[in-house]
Formats: structure tokens, C-alpha cells, sequence
């Protein structure tokens, strides 16, 4: 005698519950998701293949856009108040100390300063400031900016020097920081750049991929 045979019925899944909480994730994501701000400085560095990591403490950075335009970037905020002291002392700008501190970074001659720091924070933009002086070497102020935050460190531990320079900068502007630098016996820094992975085969790449496996 066969088998009766059993009705054959479909399956279905209830998707209720799995869809809220795909709605609930992506309510959360969306919620706390902090965008990227618009940089005041737009600088498309050139690529390199350097795996050294660039220094997120006790740095100075020296910026140079496209333009050619030059501006400064320092973390430590005591050292920017010596700084401060300083210009005023040597140069009477009557800088305002606190909103020296504040600022980000700087990027006007020396006698707009005390204009820079009163502008508000949301319009101070590169494409909209002069930079601070380096195309005249007869008036070169980036070497005095270097000189007066090298004496900020004098007894000290010395920053990291580091020179983020736009892809499309032209060489004159370049030489002009160097030599600002050489001007005050900096002769080490570092250059920022956009890193990429190395060619396959090269004596670089085969190094990384010795490096992983002993990791492994």
C-alpha cells in the first residue's frame, strides 16, 4: 500500500520584527554620525608610498595651498601665548593672548594680525586670507615665525616640524619655507602626504609582505 502523500505548504517568515530593527540601526547611524567639516584650508596633498604616521601632539605645521599662500598650525597652547608675548614685545602688535590661543591656525602678515584674530572663526577661510609673507625673500615672515616659536621651545624638547604643501604649489613658495627653515637651523622635518600602498615586487612592498607574515 503507498504512502499517502502529505500536502506540500509554503513557508513564510514574519519580517516584521527583523525590519525594526534594520530601521532602528539605521536610525541610530544617521543619529550619531558626525560629518566631516569643511577644512578652512583646502590642501590635496600629493601621494607617497612613506608608512611613517605624521604626529597628532607637539607639532608645528607649516600649510601651503595651491595659491602659493602660507599659514601656520601649532597644538600647544602654552607655547602659543610665548609666542604671543613675544611678537608683542619685539613687534608691539598688542595681540589679544586668549584669542591667540584659540586660534587654529594663523595666516596674515604680521602687522594684520591683531585684525586676524578679531575675525570671527567661521570666516576665517584661506581662500580668503593673504597668507602670512614669503614670496619677497627680502621680507620673508615666515622666518621670523620660525625663529620666535624656536625660542618658545629653547630648553625644551623641540615640536615636530611638518610642512603640509598642496600638490599644485609652486616650487618658489616651497624654497621660500625651506629656506625659512634653514634660516633658523631647522633642518628635519617632515612632509605630510596622502599615503598609498606600495607597487607589488618593489623592495618595499616585498619588506611589508615580510613584516606581515612574521605578524602572522
Amino acid at each position: 500500500m503507498g504512502r499517502a502523500k502529505l500536502p506540500r505548504k509554503s513557508t513564510t517568515i514574519d519580517m516584521t520584527a527583523m525590519c525594526d530593527v534594520a530601521f532602528l540601526l539605521l536610525s541610530f547611524f544617521i543619529l550619531t554620525t558626525k560629518f566631516k567639516p569643511s577644512e578652512a584650508i583646502a590642501v590635496t596633498t600629493p601621494n607617497s608610498v612613506a608608512a611613517k604616521v605624521a604626529p597628532q601632539k607637539d607639532y608645528v605645521m607649516v600649510i601651503l595651498d595651491k595659491d602659493g599662500k602660507v599659514f601656520i598650525e601649532m597644538d600647544d597652547k602654552a607655547k602659543k601665548e610665548v609666542v604671543a608675548n613675544t611678537l608683542n614685545t619685539t613687534r608691539n602688535l598688542n595681540l589679544d593672548l586668549k584669542a591667540f590661543q584659540n586660534a587654529l591656525f594663523f595666516g596674515a602678515p604680521l602687522g594684520s594680525m591683531a585684525s586676524f584674530l578679531a575675525m570671527p572663526e567661521d570666516q576665517r577661510k584661506g581662500d580668503r586670507l593673504p597668507g602670512i609673507p614669503v614670496k619677497d625673500t627680502a621680507n620673508n615672515e615666515l622666518t621670523i615665525w620660525m625663529r620666535v616659536i624656536k625660542d618658545a621651545y629653547l630648553g625644551q624638547k623641540e615640536p615636530a616640524f611638518l610642512l603640509k604643501g598642496d600638490n599644485l604649489a609652486k616650487f618658489p613658495a616651497f624654497k621660500s619655507i625651506i629656506d625659512a627653515f634653514k634660516k633658523n637651523d631647522i633642518l628635519k622635518f617632515q612632509m605630510i602626504t596622502t599615503p598609498e600602498a606600495a607597487p607589488v615586487g618593489t623592495d618595499l612592498w616585498k619588506m611589508n609582505q615580510a613584516g606581515e607574515k612574521r605578524e602572522e
